[in-house]
C-alpha cells in the first residue's frame, strides 16, 4: 500500500494490530521536493549528498539505493546505483568515492554517464528536473559484482523488497 505523508512518498506495511510503520529516507542537504544544492550537481563538485533513514522492517539484510531523473530527454536517466549497504547502516555520508567496491563493502553500479558511482544532476538548460532517490530494504544480501546497471539491480531485487522509500529533489540548470 502506498501512503503520502507530508510530501514524502513512502511504502508502508501493516503490522499486527493495524499499526502502519513507514520507512523514511531524508537528506540533511535538501528537503523532499526541494532544490538539490549545486555542490551535489555536475555544475558543482559533483559529490554525493548525505542521507539518513529509519523505519526499516525486521528481517532487513541489506539496502540498495537508486537515483534517476524521469524528466531527462528520451529516457529516465540513471544517476546512481548503490547496493550491498549493510543493515546496521542508517546513513550515507557525503562524497562517497566513485569506485565499484567501497572500503565498507558497499558496491556501486554504472550510471547512464557510463561511470561507476554518483553522477549528479546536470539537466539541459530549461525547466527543473526531478531526481528520485529510492531506498530499498531487502530480505537478502545480494551476490552481485560492482558495475551493474539499474536494470540488473532491479532484476536482482525483484521479490526481495521488504519496504522502499523515496526522496525527491529538483535541479534546474539556467
Amino acid at each position: 500500500m502506498k501512503c503520502f505523508i507530508a510530501g514524502w512518498i513512502v511504502v508502508v506495511s501493516l503490522l499486527e494490530g493495524g499499526v502502519a510503520m513507514a520507512m523514511e529516507l531524508k537528506s540533511p542537504a535538501f528537503q523532499n521536493g526541494g532544490v538539490i544544492p549545486k555542490r551535489y550537481t555536475g555544475e558543482g563538485p559533483d559529490v554525493s549528498p548525505p542521507f539518513v533513514w529509519s523505519g526499516e522492517p525486521a528481517g532487513t539484510r541489506s539496502f540498495a539505493l537508486i537515483c534517476d531523473d524521469p524528466d531527462a530527454p528520451g529516457k529516465t536517466w540513471v544517476h546512481w546505483v548503490l547496493y550491498g549497504i549493510p543493515p546496521p547502516a542508517h546513513a550515507l555520508k557525503e562524497g562517497i568515492p566513485k569506485q565499484g567496491v567501497l572500503a565498507d563493502g558497499m558496491l556501486q553500479g554504472k550510471t547512464d554517464f557510463g561511470d561507476v558511482g554518483y553522477g549528479g544532476p546536470m539537466p539541459p538548460p530549461g525547466k527543473p528536473h526531478r531526481y528520485m532517490f529510492k531506498l530499498y530494504a531487502l530480505d537478502t544480501v545480494l551476490s552481485l559484482k560492482p558495475g551493474i546497471t539499474k536494470a540488473d539491480l532491479l532484476k536482482a531485487i525483484d521479490g526481495h523488497v521488504l519496504k522502499e522509500s523515496l526522496l525527491m529533489g529538483t535541479y534546474q540548470r539556467k
